[in-house]
């Protein structure tokens, strides 16, 4: 059985509590959707359980999983766990995942219907994501259409990540995922990504 700290699961835990709350706060995960995470070791990660209200999260609502998306504590996982754990399993330097509901990635994923990527250029807040220190950039936020088969939909993913390096990704009518080497970092690109994904629908007259 995949091991890991209790006491640094707790430390975890109170974090992606306070994440919960601000990302309700602000509009992002309505009621019970999304789902965080955040790495524990190279087997384990901290995750939100499944059906939890994400303004109201407590410790006893985070649990532990593997890597192949198991619980190790009480909890149920959610049913994209496996979504989380593709990322940890692509890159031993992502430490944090995020997935939000937020009213800007679903209805830019649907404006988009007929396209496979969210385009991004010449924001000047694209400098907020990882390695980009320009503006004059262009960046592709790819687009899977939604799938309840979610084993399915992680392959897609880490086929499309085999190919092509990205910093987030949306699913079409659903939400978006994004990461980082830190909890710190991962909410950066999440606040970043939310308020470029708001300047693109104000550019095609729609208020999220």
């Amino acid at each position: 059985m995949a091991m890991f700290n209790p006491v640094e699961f707790h430390q975890q835990a109170l974090v992606l509590c306070a994440i919960g709350q601000e990302c309700y706060q602000r509009g992002w995960s309505p009621a019970t959707s999304s789902n965080y995470s955040v790495r524990l070791n190279a087997d384990t990660c901290a995750l939100t359980s499944s059906g939890k209200h994400k303004g109201r999260l407590q410790p006893e609502d985070i649990l532990v999983v593997d890597m192949q998306g198991k619980a190790l504590t009480n909890g149920k996982p959610s049913a994209e766990t496996l979504l989380h754990t593709q990322l940890y399993q692509h890159a031993a330097n992502i430490g944090a995942v995020l997935h939000t509901h937020s009213p800007a990635s679903v209805l830019i994923s649907r404006l988009l219907n007929n396209e496979n990527a969210l385009v991004l250029e010449n924001w000047e807040l694209l400098k907020a994501l990882s390695g980009i220190n320009s503006h004059a950039v262009r960046i592709e936020i790819p687009i899977f259409e939604n799938d309840q088969d979610i084993a399915a939909l992680a392959q897609k993913v880490a086929a499309h990540m085999a190919k092509q390096p990205i910093h987030a990704y949306l699913i079409r009518g659903h939400g978006i995922y994004t990461w980082g080497e830190s909890m710190d970092e991962c909410f950066r690109h999440l606040e970043a990504l939310e308020c470029l994904m708001g300047y693109e629908l104000a550019l095609r007259g729609v208020k999220a």
